[in-house]
């Protein structure tokens, strides 16, 4: 069997295009780090953007997770903001803190001097790239590669706020305030995206999945207006290249069709809501993806696994379901605990 065909049987794939695999796929946000010792040893003394512009560095990474847990996904090791930063935008990753923008974006002026991504920018995410289906390639008889992306409406945030908000005011301001500057970001930040998107799949990725970490902080109305119209953009380049593509949001139960109609395949769920309700919200076209609390793992593990069987059981009713934590993996999480619920989903019996 040739790679195309190993990993087009594999049931992460066979999950996101609808089919019905033997057992249920798993991998986790953020898998590729976090907890792990190994990671934190690779990543000694070495900064968070640094290690993401290393290509020996992303492969090493992104392969830990999936030799320890055997999980049916990669996701590529890299940051939401880490295009910015190809592009020459000056930020950094200050730990404990997050993403800190030197300039924050609040002119017109301002978002013309950011340069569109070409693949020249980030020629390790290339490199990266096919070192890791290389080398996934050999892995449980062939192990799928998700790209990675921020949605336009978070990594505006990003740039807008200077850094991480939780009420997100200068981002909504300029949004209401200055439509055409928003206009104007929004457009420049899906081209980004979508380049950094295309890099990887162009190079290997077998599907993506477009995070949109803080789309919860818009109501239906101000999301479909201001927000759906740029991550459908995304969306709709990457369908032309005819991979897969997953749409995740946190705090987004208002917003799922929304972001299903964006164009993609698979919708996240986050933890917070009851993942029936969200399949029905979705209707019969979209797969889902989730939704096990990323605190539960904490739990006694007969606890975390009762409530697992209990998503998979649910995640029968969808056209497709990926299972995955509600959000990323806590970095204070025990692997073991991760390897016990790996094996749990990939044991638990679909017949």
């Amino acid at each position: 069997m040739n790679t195309a065909d190993a990993l087009a049987s594999s049931p992460f794939l066979q999950a996101l295009a609808g089919q019905k695999p033997s057992r249920t796929p798993v991998w986790f946000m953020r898998q590729a780090g976090r907890s792990l010792p190994e990671y934190l040893k690779v990543r000694e003394g070495i900064g968070m953007l640094e290690s993401c512009q290393d290509a020996d560095l992303i492969t090493e990474i992104t392969l830990q997770p999936v030799r320890r847990y055997g999980v049916d996904a990669a996701i590529f090791f890299s940051d939401i903001v880490l295009p910015l930063k190809a592009v020459g935008v000056d930020l950094e990753i200050k730990p404990g803190v997050g993403p800190v923008v030197a300039d924050p974006v609040r002119t017109m002026a301002d978002v013309e001097a950011i340069p569109d991504l070409t693949p020249e920018h980030v020629p390790y995410i290339t490199e990266a790239v096919q070192n890791l289906t290389g080398e996934l390639a050999g892995i449980n008889g062939g192990t799928p590669l998700i790209g990675f992306a921020g949605a336009p409406f978070t990594v505006a945030s990003y740039l807008v706020e200077g850094g991480p908000s939780k009420e997100y005011a200068k981002t909504k301001a300029l949004m209401f305030g200055a439509p055409d500057v928003w206009d104007a970001l929004m457009r420049k930040i899906a081209g980004i995206s979508a380049a950094f998107l295309e890099v990887q799949v162009r190079a290997g990725a077998s599907a993506v999945q477009l995070f949109d970490s803080w789309a919860g902080a818009c109501t239906p109305a101000d999301y479909e207006r201001h927000v759906l119209p740029y991550s459908t953009e995304v969306m709709t380049r990457i369908g032309e290249l005819g991979v897969p593509r997953i749409h995740f949001g946190v705090n987004s139960a208002m917003l799922l069709p929304l972001m299903g109609s964006a164009g993609a395949e698979v919708v996240g769920v986050d933890w917070r809501t009851p993942l029936d309700w969200a399949i029905d919200q979705l209707g019969d076209g979209f797969g889902v993806q989730g939704n096990l609390d990323p605190a539960l793992v904490f739990a006694p593990t007969e606890i975390m696994l009762e409530q697992a069987g209990k998503i998979i059981e649910t995640g029968r009713r969808a056209k497709g379901h990926v299972f995955n934590l509600g959000h990323g993996v806590i970095p204070t999480t025990d692997p073991d605990q991760l390897a016990r619920l790996t094996e749990f989903v990939q044991s638990y019996p679909l017949d």
